[in-house]
């Protein structure tokens, strides 16, 4: 390969130095490492506050640390929009109240990108209809997920078992999230409570403290969940692939999503995934997730603790998911982006536009 051809691309993500418990900080590290595997790419993560002597910037963030980033004119910037106006709704307090400055916010920044990549093809019709971003400046590119890091065979799933204390026949619903009113942590207590023959276990926390909306009610939430369910809070990735060998169905019954990493971990790890029936997974996830209404969870799980056929259906659903947003794919996709936006005389020869302030 010629030395010409690699591309320094500096990606950040503000929960480099703030919340990491969510999904847009998973979707940061994958697509980070995936471009890092790579030998025409040197990654810069972070660096904020501050410009960096870069080809690209690619941003997965908002806030007030990216703007000198955003604000380089000399720099094209990529920007990852994991987040539209209705993503504030039942996550923060407040937020119908402020969804219109949030509207105003997110069309400058997102209109001062470059390219702006949509997790699904609803965030990109909500970029183009309400946040007035130019569609030829729009490009739906999914999250990803690197499959290999949550595979999972018999042996790995009797350890990941007794690593977290779960019996070996008791029949094990994970779920994923921030415990916030968007995410319907009261629908995955619900089902505990219906259920008490069945173990549930959800991982998050409540990472943004009494900014996040509803927070007395989500604490009493946790607090009188049925035995049957554990909160486990916030756990570092690797664990989170533990319990996802450990389970027997990943449930999500969250009414606004766009693109869940968590999804995507869950299929990657063979598991049958059980989610609300949204339009925006109409063109991601279609019909290889079990899609239910509001009464509908309780059903969906009974009929894959019982049907040994339809689990099994449901895990090839699975397959297709994991095989259909791998990373590699989609990082070779990226380095095209990143190649057509710093154009013929961009890209800088390895190691010659080295890190630091612009």
């Amino acid at each position: 390969m010629s030395r010409t051809a690699a591309l320094v691309v500096n990606m950040a993500s503000e929960s480099d130095i703030s919340v990491q418990g969510h999904g847009v900080h998973s979707a940061y590290v994958e697509m980070a490492r995936a471009l890092e595997q790579r030998g025409d790419v040197q990654v810069v993560r972070g660096v904020y506050g501050r410009r960096v002597g870069c080809d690209v910037y690619h941003l997965h963030t908002l806030g007030w640390a990216v703007w000198p980033k955003l604000l380089d004119p000399r720099t094209p910037t990529v920007v990852s929009a994991h987040v539209v106006p209705d993503s504030l709704v039942g996550s923060l307090r407040w937020a119908r109240a402020w969804r219109p400055l949030a509207r105003w916010y997110m069309r400058w920044f997102y209109g001062r990108a470059d390219r702006v990549l949509a997790v699904s093809e609803a965030v990109a019709r909500t970029l183009e209809r309400e946040l007035r971003v130019p569609a030829e400046r729009v490009e739906t590119l999914p999250n990803t997920v690197d499959a290999t890091a949550f595979l999972t065979d018999e042996t790995a799933r009797a350890l990941a078992r007794r690593r977290l204390g779960a019996d070996p026949g008791t029949f094990l619903v994970l779920g994923v999230g921030q415990v916030q009113p968007r995410k319907r942590v009261d629908v995955f207590v619900r089902l505990a409570r219906e259920h008490p023959d069945i173990q549930f276990v959800w991982l998050g926390g409540i990472p943004f403290g009494r900014l996040g909306a509803q927070h007395a009610a989500m604490h009493r939430l946790m607090q009188d969940a049925p035995e049957n369910l554990r909160f486990a809070g916030s756990v570092p990735r690797e664990e989170v692939a533990a319990y996802l060998r450990a389970a027997d169905v990943f449930c999500l019954p969250a009414e606004q999503e766009n693109h869940p990493v968590c999804v995507l971990e869950a299929a990657a790890a063979g598991l049958p995934v059980v989610v609300r029936d949204l339009r925006e997974y109409d063109d991601t996830f279609g019909s290889d997730v079990l899609r239910c209404t509001e009464d509908g969870f309780g059903a969906a799980l009974t009929s894959l603790r019982t049907d040994p056929a339809g689990y099994a259906a449901a895990r090839r659903g699975a397959a297709r998911i994991a095989a259909r947003f791998g990373s590699a794919a989609a990082a070779e996709r990226l380095v095209g982006i990143y190649r057509e936006l710093a154009g013929p005389g961009r890209a800088a020869p390895t190691g010659a536009r080295a890190p630091g302030a612009g």
